[in-house]
């Protein structure tokens, strides 16, 4: 189970954060900072230390100001990580030019995967129960709009989004996970494996694993790029085929 999820706090403040981006506080004196940079500051804060790190406390230490002025622009964590979210999901092209259906679910896929790289933390959240922001439905927005002359249903073109979505975000996840393993062992993902490998042998040698004892040398020697550019050929293989029968 995720760690973090959106839509964990207060919904409404979150969604009046989100859309009307207030840059004064509620109350006090005149504000030294603006909303935007305190998300801005929690994002640079995860992206290099992770979710984890992200308290109100750190990201004020971040901005140099008290960790009480915070709570005069958001109400605690919960919350900004939903402004987070959104952030990061943009910007968003306002006029997007219609495109063939497979080269906007390919340009989405790319886009999403450099989203969950550029932001190691993002493909962690649970978001399940997004909160839709100002960045968010301009990205829904967008691909819809270039996927429109395709002719198929709007349910039909949101369900291959979120089956591309879910895939890349899915692999996303591994390759970052594995990339935190290395920096949190201080074991490379080839060491790893070979310090296996002895092992591994003497199994093979058994003659109990047929199949993989006589797989060819470079069966294993894919990254999850590799897999995700595999992966999102076949899908978007099958997507065209859904629309030409």
């Amino acid at each position: 189970m995720a760690a973090e999820h959106s839509g964990g706090g207060d919904v409404n403040k979150s969604l009046e954060l989100l859309w009307d981006m207030q840059e004064k506080p509620t109350r006090g004196p005149k504000p030294g900072l603006t909303l935007t940079q305190i998300v801005e500051a929690a994002v640079a804060v995860a992206d290099v230390e992770g979710l984890a790190a992200v308290s109100m406390r750190r990201v004020a230490a971040e901005l140099g100001v008290g960790t009480m002025s915070l709570y005069r622009y958001v109400p605690g964590k919960a919350e900004l990580l939903d402004l987070m979210l959104d952030h990061v999901a943009g910007p968003v092209d306002s006029e997007p030019e219609p495109l063939p259906l497979r080269d906007a679910l390919e340009r989405l896929a790319h886009g999403i995967w450099k989203l969950c790289l550029d932001h190691p933390w993002y493909p962690q959240v649970d978001q399940v129960r997004p909160l839709l922001g100002p960045n968010n439905i301009g990205a829904m927005n967008s691909i819809l709009t270039q996927l429109k002359p395709s002719g198929l249903p709007d349910k039909v073109l949101v369900m291959m989004v979120s089956v591309v979505e879910g895939f890349v975000v899915a692999v996303a996840r591994v390759q970052v996970n594995g990339l935190e393993a290395e920096k949190r062992t201080g074991i490379s993902e080839e060491e790893f494996w070979a310090a296996q490998e002895p092992v591994l042998v003497k199994m093979m040698e058994t003659g109990r694993y047929p199949a993989l004892a006589a797989a060819d040398d470079d069966t294993f020697t894919f990254g999850y790029e590799e897999v995700m550019e595999f992966g999102l050929q076949a899908l978007l293989d099958g997507l065209e085929g859904y629309v030409t029968t």
